[in-house]
């Protein structure tokens, strides 16, 4: 419940799994190993004739020594459990608790307004095709090829097997004038479809797999309009948060690599059956397909075993291009529809990031561009036309909430924007589905509908940032607890402190372990971009673009006082969207982009962060708030900093902070 959807299993079966089997969206980042807590759920017990079945509490295992242990050292309410470890021991009546369910997750990626030249892969090509004559025997199918020759320029032709079957059919109910689709990338023109008379529509989908959501968009192969934009949450998402969790998945379950390639692409199917629809056209028009993913999504979609990729040396089973059918991949298209997967740079660098840069090309610009894409593996290419490089640092999911105590992903409810008065220490908040901040009159009862039910990413940013700027956190992220004298905003939480963001109805409150979670996500990507600073021999860089959907709802000012980025000129700062959508399009629509990107992923210098030595030096300066070790001047002239206060840390990190504290500088 509230799902309502049910099922038998085994005793012994984990309430995680069982969940999972019935499509019932229960958030585990740890994989199933009780770390994370996330998976809590509530049971039922009585009778419950709705569902003819009697729920005994002796029904669900008990307690084992890994609930006991979260229990001890986090928070978990008596009447909860977690899913992963709880089993399945008769029949059940179970409750996913609303604060667990964030299936209504809104996904934010809209195709970016971009004019793309066209020269699709795919063209549709109109012919007068001779009739058979007793005097020349030639076959029907060798009579297209020679119009289709002859108006058009196609040479050494050669058509699906499927079309065989067809071509006589087709060609005698359009009187012998035929439409025909004829693809050729590279390898030689083939005919994959074939109608009756004049046929004029003709489609192609640009589709980016993303760990937490897949964005797919409807294109026109004869205008190159976008005619029509879905996104849905990533399926897998059931199989583990981020992406050394699926793979552990793989690892520990025989089926699971089957289980999570058959999600994705039924959620594709999916897809392509709402975005037909809101396009208005029949599925079987759209005769291509380009697709886009971090490695692991790459290696699941396409059917591939990713356990390579958990560990050094992070191999790649296949890195170049790949062309394929729809048919191979079990995608609901035409039957002759072509699909081609962009390559992938690196281990942990993918197709996506490989779409980004031809998007954001800054192999063009003579100025120094650094592209970051933020997600749970976030994805960094740095360079201009002399030379790029790239890499990954993995940030983990605390960037979409699910490390952070009242994190959430975007949906309805969840508050996205913060500021803080740095007087009073007193909030104000804005929240998806409502366009008032706090303070506005009508905000109370505008946000009824929604709720106020966590934190999302943009939120979460802004809201450490801000208590940074208020001076309620030190640079070394330490919550002040002597300003609990002036506000009831600062709480006691043991030996640390809190801050109390929201106290209506549910409190919100930011943690000393969610500062320390920021801190280490950013710090690893800050860190991963310092490493390519040091490749290239440079101190700044000339322009950022922030890509993906989360990128675009940050703030650049606060992604900069945070330390996520790198100083720079806040004007040369900007949000692209779903670049990597518009990597896809691009390569959708002009087979030279596909040349291009193939040429560039060849010729960009990739970084393993895991083996550089300056990694973790890099990384214990960006710990600190914007950065313990360099300064950021374009920042001050456009923020004021607060002054450089040290505290104890209460979470043992006391030690190393004031060691750091001693050898730091001043901030210029």
């Amino acid at each position: 419940m509230p799902s309502g959807k049910r099922g038998r299993f085994a005793p012994g079966t984990p309430v995680l799994e069982a969940a999972r089997s019935l499509g019932v969206y229960i958030e585990s980042v740890c994989g199933g190993r009780g770390i994370c807590g996330r998976c809590q759920v509530e049971q039922q017990t009585g009778e419950f004739a709705k569902h003819g079945i009697t729920s005994k509490a002796e029904n669900l295992s008990g307690i084992n020594e890994v609930e006991q242990r979260y229990a001890d050292k986090r928070t978990l309410p008596a009447e909860r459990r977690l899913s992963c470890q709880a089993k399945v021991e008769g029949d059940l009546v179970i409750d996913v608790p609303q604060d667990v369910q964030v299936n209504r997750q809104v996904v934010r990626k809209r195709a970016e307004t971009r004019t793309i030249e066209r020269n699709p892969a795919t063209q549709l090509c109109f012919v007068e095709v001779e009739q058979p004559d007793m005097e020349k025997p030639l076959g029907d199918l060798d009579h297209v090829f020679q119009a289709l020759q002859a108006e058009w320029g196609f040479e050494n032709l050669r058509a699906d097997f499927h079309v065989l079957a067809q071509v006589q059919e087709v060609l005698r109910e359009g009187n012998w004038q035929v439409t025909c689709a004829v693809h050729d990338d590279g390898t030689g023109p083939q005919v994959v479809a074939i109608w009756p008379g004049l046929h004029n529509e003709g489609y192609g989908l640009a589709v980016d797999i993303g760990s937490t959501t897949i964005a797919a968009h409807l294109v026109s192969l004869l205008s190159g309009r976008v005619v029509a934009s879905s996104g849905t949450s990533n399926p897998q998402i059931r199989f583990g948060e981020d992406l050394m969790s699926r793979v552990s998945y793989v690892m520990m379950n025989p089926d699971g690599r089957e289980a999570m390639t058959k999600a994705v692409r039924e959620a594709i199917n999916t897809l392509i059956g709402r975005l037909a629809s809101e396009g208005g056209i029949d599925r079987s028009d759209i005769l291509e397909g380009v697709f886009v993913g971090n490695p692991v999504m790459h290696h699941l979609f396409m059917g591939i075993n990713p356990v390579e990729l958990g560990g050094a040396p992070f191999a790649l089973a296949v890195s170049g291009a790949q062309h394929c059918t729809a048919n191979d991949l079990n995608l609901t298209m035409n039957r002759g529809a072509r699909v081609y997967v962009l390559p992938c740079i690196a281990g942990h660098v993918g197709a996506d990031a490989a779409a980004v840069a031809l998007s954001e090309a800054p192999q063009k610009s003579p100025e120094m561009t650094l592209v970051v894409d933020v997600g749970t593996n976030a994805e960094i290419v740095l360079g201009n036309k002399e030379r790029v490089v790239a890499a990954s640092s993995p940030t983990g999911p605390a960037f979409e909430g699910a490390e952070i105590s009242c994190g959430q992903r975007a949906a309805p409810g969840a508050i996205e924007r913060v500021r803080i008065d740095p007087e009073t220490l007193e909030p104000r908040i804005r929240v998806i589905g409502c366009d008032k901040w706090s303070n506005e009159d009508g905000f109370a009862e505008e946000v009824e509908s929604v709720g106020v039910t966590g934190v999302c990413g943009s939120g979460i940013i802004e809201v450490i940032a801000e208590m940074f700027l208020a001076g309620i956190i030190s640079e070394d992220g330490v919550i002040d607890g002597s300003l609990a004298e002036r506000s009831s905003r600062i709480v006691a939480e043991g030996r640390t402190f809190s801050y109390l963001l929201w106290d209506e109805r549910v409190a919100l409150k930011i943690t000393q372990n969610d500062v320390r979670a920021i801190q280490l996500a950013k710090a690893a990507l800050y860190a991963g971009v310092r490493l390519l600073m040091d490749k290239l021999g440079i101190e700044q860089v000339d322009r950022i673009r922030l890509a993906g959907a989360f990128g675009s709802f940050i703030d650049p000012k606060y992604a900069m006082v945070l330390g996520l980025i790198p100083d720079c000129d806040l004007e040369k700062v900007a949000a692209v969207g779903n670049a990597a959508g518009t990597g896809a399009r691009m390569a959708l629509l002009n087979v030279d982009h596909r040349r291009e990107v193939e040429a560039l992923v060849r010729n960009i210098e990739k970084i393993e962060t895991a083996l550089e030595k300056k990694f973790q030096e890099h990384f214990v300066n960006a710990m600190a708030l914007p950065n313990k070790t360099e300064g950021f001047p374009n920042l001050a002239r456009s923020v004021q900093l607060p002054a450089r206060k040290a505290l104890g840390g209460g979470d043992g990190a006391d030690g190393e902070g004031r060691r750091r504290r001693r050898g730091g500088r001043a901030r210029g």
